[in-house]
């Protein structure tokens, strides 16, 4: 709540208010600020307050004002110094909206109380993470080859890890030798290096939708064209593809086949089987996105596997259940492949760090990962199940069957909205406009199992809700 000193005026409080917002990307560019009267009686003020700071965020060239509509912010990116900018006069032409900020989910996801569970945050807590196995593996390795950080690693990345991965996807009946698999800085950087080397500017993409928001604007970044495909919870919807096929031709299909972000649908093999049928018939290529693997339940049905890696790729990490700083990934792809996407890498990286992936071979070998992974499993099975009860109980239902770390939630209210009013209380959530590759309101949100246990996050929630 805004209080009125000597030292700043109720006006330059909340001027001060949405414009720090703003600038750190936490309201998006064209996201529509309250009403006048929404926002005065959201922060008890006059409605000449709101007017007087919305002015103030006008001068600044942070929002713009559009007839009849309201405040808008403006995407600054357009702008070459927007505290310089005048006023955008009311009327004016407006400014394209982006179709999805990426920057706004990254940096809310990590702001905030450090100390308050974080419902739009897309990683487990930090506490479910620690573990004494990590240091210790670390210190054997820096200890026993102690010249090896002196010069760069093997362009693939380490050996001896990649011959841990190859037997540890052997476990999930995805068979790739040492060669096939190229190791990363995180599982993004997967996804990366394979849109690159498969993909040039102006060529059509096919993404699951909703879908990862980062993804999107990584793709569109690149100068790709989009092509959102509806997922269904036994896979992507085949008649939106194939119709994608016979249009624009498109040369790459990325998908999340186990524990989908958001909605956490699995597919099945007879949804998979049709996906590679289309593949073949169509001659496009399958990036698999498995960064949820760890989590998944065992044998779920991934593309790769059916596929045996001729037509797909397959890109996963560790981030999501060991350690996200480390930033390790890798992407096993087929043999023909290989080269070129190791000249993508080179390119970007030279090389990955060899402590940390000497180190994380020898908890995969040892079978330290294998049992930290069954820990955090049980831990994230009861804390969805809490997590689901509070929900019900507060009004809330769900778009899909709860499964591994997110929950795909219907709210009945404009998530957009609803963000801004949870974020004066503490609380960061992932509205559902993100997951969409054109940015449309939407009742839904994505929580975290893991960070939406506490019930003072869900009255915070109800008042939020029925304000």
């Amino acid at each position: 709540m805004l209080i009125k000193t000597t030292s700043q005026s109720l006006t330059e409080q909340l001027a001060s208010h949405f414009a720090e917002r703003i600038r750190h990307r936490l309201l998006a560019a064209g996201a529509r600020l309250p009403s006048v009267r929404l926002c005065a009686q959201q922060q008890q003020v006059s409605p000449s307050t709101v007017v007087a700071a919305y002015d103030r965020l006008l001068a600044l060239g942070l929002v713009e004002a559009r007839k009849h509509r309201g405040f808008y912010v403006r995407d600054t990116a357009l702008a070459q110094d927007a505290s310089a900018q005048v006023a955008t006069k009311s009327g004016a032409t407006p400014i394209p909206r982006r179709r999805i900020d990426a920057s706004a989910l990254m940096r809310g996801m990590f702001s905030g109380d450090g100390n308050t569970p974080q419902p739009g945050m897309g990683v487990l807590p930090p506490d479910w993470l620690a573990n004494s196995f990590l240091p210790a593996a670390v210190r054997r390795v820096a200890a026993g080859q102690a010249d090896f950080s002196l010069r760069y690693g093997d362009p693939a990345g380490d050996l001896g890890l990649r011959q841990s991965l190859s037997k540890k996807l052997a476990g999930l009946n995805l068979h790739a030798a040492p060669e096939q698999i190229i190791t990363t800085v995180g599982a993004t950087h997967a996804l990366d290096i394979a849109s690159r080397t498969l993909l040039r500017a102006g060529d059509y993409v096919m993404v699951e939708e909703p879908g990862w928001a980062v993804e999107f604007a990584r793709l569109e970044a690149m100068g790709m064209r989009i092509l959102p495909v509806p997922r269904l919870p036994d896979g992507p919807d085949l008649a939106v593809m194939a119709r994608y096929c016979e249009a624009h031709a498109p040369k790459l299909f990325v998908s999340v086949s186990v524990l989908h972000n958001p909605t956490g649908y699995c597919l099945t093999p007879g949804g998979a089987h049709r996906v590679l049928t289309l593949a073949n018939a169509h001659n496009f290529y399958i990036l698999e996105d498995d960064t949820y693997s760890h989590l998944a339940p065992e044998h779920a049905t991934r593309l790769c596997v059916l596929d045996g890696l001729q037509r797909t790729l397959y890109a996963s990490g560790f981030s999501k259940i060991l350690a996200p700083g480390w930033r390790v990934g890798y992407l096993a792809a087929p043999v023909a492949l290989v080269d070129r996407l190791l000249e993508t890498k080179l390119l970007a990286t030279l090389t990955t760090p060899s402590l940390l992936e000497k180190a994380l071979a020898a908890c995969i070998d040892q079978g330290q990962l294998r049992r930290h992974a069954e820990r955090i499993r049980t831990r994230l099975d009861q804390a969805r199940a809490r997590s689901v009860q509070l929900a019900l109980a507060h009004g809330c239902s769900f778009a899909s069957v709860p499964a591994g770390l997110f929950g795909w939630v219907e709210t009945g209210v404009d998530t957009d909205a609803l963000s801004q009013r949870l974020l004066d209380a503490g609380y960061m959530v992932a509205p559902g406009a993100l997951f969409h590759a054109a940015r449309a309101p939407s009742s839904l949100m994505r929580i975290n199992f893991a960070s939406t246990q506490d019930a003072a996050f869900w009255a915070a929630f109800a008042r939020a809700r029925d304000e």
